[in-house]
């Protein structure tokens, strides 16, 4: 069984995008513009449209605005957008990676550097905290039924491919190598499984505990000024 603290990121992720539906969708657009770029609008031969699809009914969008939305991108492919990562950190030294996806890197490096900087963080050189994380696939999913048995929903991950599996509050979490997250979910899904996500996220190897309210306040309001940049598609960091 994985640490608490992954779960729980994982969980207050959710919570914050159903908070911001709206932007969140847009988000999720670019993502899918991205994959139907590299793999095609039809998602039975597309697997990282598929994952997307995943993260879209994650985020609760209905299934005729994912439709409509995998159409709106597939008619975006002029659009060149590229993935870039930031490295910072927030107060007391807390470790912070962003992931963006973006057609205008001086315009994300500003927006990024400024959130920081205004946030009480400060935006670091490549390299300076990514050695604390490991890029790992993550698949959420839903309790079978209440009373199930966990050794056998635990089995069942496994021999899909999954390295690690924890169960909370009626909630799955699978970690997967990166490279065969698709592959797991398929197997997964096969399996009756209800799976509500699945992506290649950045897991810290060590999480920081601090106390203290006023270093919680500003860790809070620099990751929503990070969220809510266009530009900015996740962002991880390695405090509990």
């Amino acid at each position: 069984m994985s640490g608490h603290s992954k779960f729980a990121n994982i969980k207050h992720k959710k919570e914050k995008n159903d908070a911001s539906r709206g932007k969140v969708f847009t988000k999720l657009g670019r993502e899918l513009v991205v994959a139907i770029k590299e793999g095609g609008a039809d998602p039975n031969g597309n697997s990282k449209l598929r994952d997307v699809i995943s993260k879209c009914k994650a985020a609760n969008m209905p299934n005729d605005t994912i439709e409509r939305a995998i159409k709106k991108a597939a008619g975006q492919q002029d659009v060149d957008y590229e993935s870039i990562t930031y490295e910072g950190y927030g107060p007391a030294g807390i470790a912070i990676m962003v992931d963006c996806l973006t057609d205008n890197h001086n315009r994300t490096a500003s927006d990024v550097r400024y959130a920081f900087s205004r946030n009480g963080g400060n935006l670091g050189t490549t390299g300076c905290v990514s050695f604390m994380f490991d890029k790992k696939g993550q698949i959420t999913a839903e309790m079978p039924e209440e009373g199930a048995d966990e050794e056998e929903i635990m089995m069942t991950a496994l021999d899909a491919g999954a390295e690690d599996v924890e169960i909370e509050d009626g909630e799955i979490l699978v970690t997967t190598d990166p490279n065969t997250v698709s592959d797991v979910r398929e197997a997964l899904e096969k399996a009756g499984w209800n799976i509500t996500g699945a992506e290649v996220s950045e897991v810290p190897q060590n999480t920081v505990s601090n106390d203290d309210p006023e270093v919680a306040a500003t860790m809070e309001r620099l990751i929503d000024a990070l969220e809510d940049l266009d530009d900015v598609q996740n962002v991880y960091h390695n405090w509990e």
